[in-house]
């Protein structure tokens, strides 16, 4: 490939990954072509993107931006991963696929998540990590939490007294009952 070719390849690339601050690298190499298009189609309805380039077009479309250090000193062949709710959701998907025995030679290589490199273990323990839904959903439980101990405890007091009140009153209608009948 030329040098004019390359540059814009590179620069349709930037174009494409522009927006994306983390992503993920997969292996696809040794996928069947049956296998391939039904991983691509599993991830697409997930809206994850998956882009096979090579490393050096890779590491120059992404100098400067927060994927830059996903292709330093990266081997082989890779395909880019992106998209997804957040990188945790990614991971999730990602190794959920990778486990799936249909999906033999798919594995994870690695990525980039908040400009800082990840490796193929890191990855495995980013999908294990609670995704912003659930995050955010552990966050108001925990800023909901005292107002309703608060709430419970001073409602609880009120209930012995309203119930404390209510005996009183038993008791007393109970005790006039007898004497108006004799």
């Amino acid at each position: 490939m030329s040098k004019y070719v390359k540059s814009l390849v590179a620069e349709d690339l930037r174009q494409r990954l522009q927006n994306v601050n983390d992503a993920l690298l997969v292996n696809m190499v040794g996928l069947k072509v049956n296998t391939n298009t039904r991983l691509r189609a599993e991830l697409r309805r997930k809206n994850i993107n998956v882009m096979v380039i090579k490393n050096s077009l890779g590491l120059r479309a992404t100098q400067g931006t927060p994927l830059a250090p996903m292709f330093e000193g990266l081997t082989g062949t890779a395909a880019v991963c992106w998209g997804g709710e957040d990188i945790v959701s990614l991971a999730k998907e990602i190794t959920k696929l990778i486990r799936d025995d249909k999906n033999a030679p798919f594995s994870a290589r690695g990525g980039v998540m908040d400009g800082e490199r990840l490796t193929a273990e890191q990855v495995d323990q980013v999908s294990k990590w609670p995704s912003r839904l659930e995050q955010l959903s552990i966050v108001a439980g925990q800023i909901l939490s005292p107002g309703a101990k608060l709430v419970s405890q001073l409602t609880a007091i009120g209930g012995a007294l309203a119930s404390q009140i209510e005996q009183r009153g038993q008791e007393s209608q109970e005790a006039a009952e007898p004497a108006k009948a004799e």
